[in-house]
């Protein structure tokens, strides 16, 4: 009798839109729209990205991966930087299980059966992948729903959905409203401020990846950096030429725009280009590299006799703000960039330090952005 008489206070409150302390099955929808059914709290989670760490370390700052049983290899590649950072705290991360990737075709459906998790989390980009090679149903054959979460594909419209959705599955609704409410309450801190004045726009070429390999220049269409420069009070060059969220522009494309401004994405990718053009910023770069290596992007054909190189205002900054919940602080640092005076008292580097301060297990490093400006 008991057990029925919880079942049902568990379905009442949940009805109520209420919380309950006992695991129970609720019903949510993912950012592609999929509705399924779950127990939660979820104990047990593989991640289909190693970045989604991101999302889960707002969530549960005191241990992100108590709940990880297996996630995706990228992270120590992609972000050497962060990855150490968390493993000198959490040095039990090194024995989590990983898998490939679900779009290379490397996910081991077996071994992530045999590590019995309640939940796998992918990312939307891979939902295609995952469907032609039919890891959804065989997975959901083992009683394995997958959930999708997104924030690259577009991250101003999915960060904050997805981060609701893991706060349900793991109990931490609270958790995650207040991170929302934090990114929310920095993005007005230009958003109110572009639509107030109504500066004039700049010119802007967001250079993605710059020096990563010897082809220029990939780019950002009208979603993700691309959106961020709009934001920002910018005008991308690449709106209207690149369709979709990525892509590329030629060399006579971007001289032909003369950008008043070049925002070069950068990171520490010694894993994937050892010693490369690319420029290293991101937690704790060696700056004086990094500005070496932007300077040195200027000399290539595409930056020829524009706006941006003449006047200086080249800039690099970490290319994870593409791909992770922190995308709020991009959006300051490009704003200050292109409206310095109207955003005198913006300073997006209190805003990233605070939110490692109230919402992140690692400490704040500074080095994920710099200018030839700033001299």
């Amino acid at each position: 009798m008991i057990p029925q008489l919880l079942k049902a206070a568990c379905g009442m409150a949940l009805a109520l839109g209420g919380t309950v302390a006992q695991a129970g099955a609720i019903t949510v929808t993912d950012v592609a729209g999929r509705e399924l059914t779950v127990d939660a709290p979820v104990d047990r989670v593989i991640l289909g990205e190693g970045r989604q760490i991101y999302l889960l370390a707002a969530l549960q700052p005191r241990d992100p991966f108590e709940h990880v049983v297996g996630w995706r290899e990228d992270f120590p590649q992609a972000d050497p930087d962060n990855y150490a950072a968390y493993a000198a705290k959490f040095p039990e991360l090194k024995d989590i299980p990983t898998f490939g990737g679900f779009k290379d075709g490397t996910f081991d459906v077996e071994q992530a059966a045999a590590l019995e998790p309640d939940v796998v989390l992918m990312n939307l980009e891979a939902k295609a992948a995952t469907e032609d090679a039919a890891y959804d149903d065989k997975l959901a054959e083992l009683g394995i729903p997958i959930l999708y979460v997104d924030f690259r594909e577009a991250p101003l419209e999915h960060t904050i959905p997805s981060m609701r959705l893991m706060g349900k599955l793991l109990g931490e609704e609270a958790a995650a409203e207040a991170f929302i409410d934090f990114a929310e309450a920095q993005m007005a801190r230009v958003t109110e401020t572009i639509e107030s004045a109504d500066p004039e726009r700049p010119r802007v070429f967001v250079d993605r990846a710059g020096g990563y390999s010897e082809d220029c220049c990939m780019s950002f269409g009208p979603g993700n950096f691309g959106e961020y420069v709009e934001i920002a009070g910018g005008t991308n060059i690449a709106d209207g030429i690149i369709p979709n969220t990525f892509g590329s522009l030629n060399p006579e494309q971007i001289i032909a725009a003369d950008p008043a401004h070049v925002v070069v994405t950068g990171g520490n990718w010694d894993a994937y280009v050892p010693g490369g053009a690319w420029v290293g910023v991101g937690p704790g770069a060696d700056m004086d590299a990094a500005r070496a290596k932007l300077d040195a992007l200027t000399e290539r054909t595409a930056m020829t006799g524009i706006e941006a190189v003449d006047t200086d205002n080249f800039h690099a900054i970490w290319h994870q703000f593409y791909n992770s919940p922190y995308y709020f602080v991009a959006v300051q640092r490009l704003a200050k960039w292109f409206h310095p005076e109207l955003f005198a008292d913006l300073d997006p580097e209190t805003t990233l330090r605070e939110l490692h301060e109230r919402f992140l297990p690692v400490d704040y490093e500074p080095g994920y952005w710099l200018s030839l400006k700033e001299h």
